[in-house]
């Protein structure tokens, strides 16, 4: 519980900008284009990371990296929360992004102390904290925003991963507890992280599941904010944030997604998961209209995309165990891509066309990653 907490609040940050974009371009004078970058410029530096930060933990003491990193973290927070300008904040943001992969380090350590039988539930309830820190990260920036102003959002969060630094310096087991590092310099075990993609095609396939859910999960949620606070809702930051909270039911999917991977069904629960993915925009093409619809397609949304994430990371980590930092790094360097994709194509296509088109592309690349699934479920890689 100790990491699905530390994990929730780290990755939070990467996600407490999105109900705030509108306040952000006002308060500090950006364009619409440049507020949209405050989104993919965080996922960016969460993907160079995840690359860069993450594999350290296959042969360094996890324990000190996660505690260097949050610190680290509360410093790029304090920076955010401080800035005064566009350049300063849009720094501030890419490094936060960089140091919220600590994230990532949690997960691979959680999973290397499990059991093998139990591995899957671990990583669910671990990846649990994770969704629920990136659900409701929306909620409490919005509350928070709206009692004390945006800046309050980042300090609060500071003085928050400040006391988990100090928490989890004294609690995790240190190097000599977990099993051996492998014995690689820097520069290989980057380079390994790349030879692990050319080696294992269910690395490749579980990356691109991975870069298409987190494309339609940004879709949504990076653009969402911008049809409620317009007519006829027009909705403070709190409520916006509220649907942080409808969002989280999804976290119920991630710990039932990894028992079930336990038992041998991966590919069916990918299966229902990537079509559940596709049919969730259904009832949010109706949001303008209907508020409970947006209800439905998030919830549904949520779930999807949860049950596949954890399906992945189950899958992947199981390769090679002594590796988890690059294989799990390395896919979730897919998932950065589809988020920043996805944050992106979405803030710009409603500005041009609308809700109804963030819906059909929505919809596309969730049809995308279903296809996909079907033209591999018969092979040994389909899962």
């Amino acid at each position: 519980m100790l990491f699905a907490v530390a994990c929730g609040a780290a990755v939070s940050n990467v996600y407490f900008a999105q109900p705030l974009l509108v306040t952000l371009g006002h308060d500090l004078g950006m364009s619409p284009a440049l507020v949209g970058g405050v989104v993919t410029l965080t996922h960016i530096g969460y993907g160079l990371g995840l690359f860069l930060l993450v594999p350290l933990g296959d042969v360094a003491d996890r324990r000190r990296i996660i505690v260097a990193q949050l610190l680290l973290l509360v410093a790029a927070l304090a920076v955010v929360g401080s800035a005064h300008s566009a350049a300063v904040l849009l720094a501030g943001m890419g490094a936060v992004g960089l140091l919220a992969v600590v994230t990532q380090t949690l997960v691979v350590f959680a999973a290397a102390l499990a059991p093998p039988a139990e591995r899957g539930r671990v990583v669910g309830l671990v990846t649990g904290g994770v969704v629920i820190g990136i659900l409701l990260a929306r909620t409490v920036s919005g509350l928070l925003a709206d009692l004390a102003g945006w800046r309050s959002v980042y300090l609060a969060s500071a003085a928050l991963i400040a006391s988990l630094a100090l928490v989890l310096h004294r609690v995790l087991p240190r190097h000599s507890e977990v099993p051996p590092a492998t014995p690689l310099r820097y520069g290989q075990l980057l380079r390994s992280t790349v030879t692990l993609f050319a080696r294992e095609r269910l690395l490749r396939l579980r990356a691109a599941f991975g870069l298409l859910i987190f494309a339609a999960f940004s879709t949504l949620w990076s653009s969402i904010a911008l049809p409620l606070s317009e007519p006829p809702y027009s909705l403070s930051h709190t409520a916006i944030g509220a649907f942080g909270l409808v969002g989280a039911v999804g976290a119920l999917a991630a710990a039932g997604a990894g028992r079930l991977n336990d038992r041998g069904l991966s590919r069916r629960t990918t299966g229902i998961g990537l079509a559940l993915l596709a049919a969730s925009w259904l009832p949010l093409a109706l949001t303008r209209s209907s508020l409970w619809a947006l209800v439905v397609g998030v919830i549904v949304l949520d779930l999807a995309v949860q049950a596949v994430h954890v399906t992945n990371q189950t899958l992947i980590y199981a390769l090679h165990p002594d590796a988890g930092g690059r294989l799990i790094g390395g896919y979730m360097i897919f998932y950065a891509i589809g988020s920043a994709t996805g944050a992106l194509a979405a803030t710009s296509l409603y500005a041009a066309a609308g809700w109804g088109a963030v819906c059909v592309l929505g919809a596309g690349i969730s049809g995308l990653a279903f296809l996909l699934w079907v033209l591999t479920r018969h092979t040994e890689y389909g899962g």
